[in-house]
């Protein structure tokens, strides 16, 4: 199935989008997209949903989102593009939760940045809450995956001091959605053709089998180390063809548009703005 949720800005509702491409309204029976819902999607009555007029905007696809968890270098091939030997073991780092949008929110250049940067990853959705799970029972607390732009100012990444945090974390800079797509749909995460484009010229083509660190193997990884719950989000990683690692290097500006895809995920596009 593919849930998302549909309104403006703050005040979005739960909806389900239907094989015939047409959205109904799930408000009437659940409040959100969020907290223990997310382990029994599947229980959801889907009856008699009304259906939704016209084309809304759709908001990001979960809501409630704790902890929105980031791995780097997770691809061999976007490691090889950024000049560094893939990592021992995953890469982790926190984005914001005030950076997660809608798929096709304006994508906005914060004040004083001047190499912001596109990254297509595949997202997963925490619906059961995961402490020291093995590889084998990771699966099994995943709600469902949903497409990620993992957007990055690249000179308050690398050349400010401190953390990756603070390049990641602009407002505007997660967009998450358009759907979240259950399990039964995605026959294997590891096996995803993924796609970013920008002005229509292909900069990321690539697929989920390049993870270093699979999705089963990051759900483990981080349970260890701290409590997954429900709607929390990881970002597992992107693959080669960001502007960083372009010769010459190639930033985004006003005026340029992002669309990306992950088969089977959906579509996401951003006009690029200055804040």
């Amino acid at each position: 199935m593919k849930f998302l949720r549909f309104g403006e800005a703050g005040q979005e509702k739960p909806g389900l989008l239907g094989e015939d491409g047409l959205i109904r309204d799930l408000s009437g029976v659940i409040a959100d997209l969020s907290g223990p819902v997310l382990a029994r999607l599947h229980d959801i009555p889907l009856d008699d949903l009304p259906l939704v007029d016209g084309a809304p905007r759709l908001g990001p696809c979960v809501a409630g989102t704790g902890k929105f968890i980031c791995i780097g270098l997770n691809y061999s091939d976007h490691a090889a593009e950024a000049g560094m030997e893939p990592p021992p073991e995953p890469i982790v780092f926190m984005k914001a939760t005030s950076a997660i949008c809608g798929p096709s929110d304006p994508l906005r250049i914060p004040r004083g940045g001047h190499k912001t940067d596109w990254e297509v990853e595949l997202g997963v959705v925490i619906g059961k809450t995961a402490k020291y799970v093995t590889e084998a029972e990771a699966m099994a607390h995943v709600a469902g995956y949903a497409c990620v732009n993992d957007v990055s100012e690249r000179a308050f990444q690398i050349e400010r001091a401190g953390q990756w945090t603070k390049g990641k974390s602009c407002d505007s800079f997660g967009p998450l959605g358009p759907w979240l797509v259950t399990p039964d749909e995605v026959a294997d995460p590891q096996d995803l053709g993924m796609e970013l484009r920008v002005n229509g010229e292909v900069m990321q083509s690539g697929r989920s089998d390049r993870m270093i660190f699979g999705v089963a193997h990051l759900v483990s990884y981080l349970s260890q180390m701290m409590t997954l719950h429900p709607g929390d989000v990881i970002a597992t990683g992107t693959p080669p063809g960001v502007g960083m690692g372009m010769k010459p290097q190639r930033w985004l500006k006003a005026g340029d548009v992002v669309e990306l895809t992950i088969e089977g995920l959906g579509r996401q596009r951003q006009e690029v703005v200055a804040d």
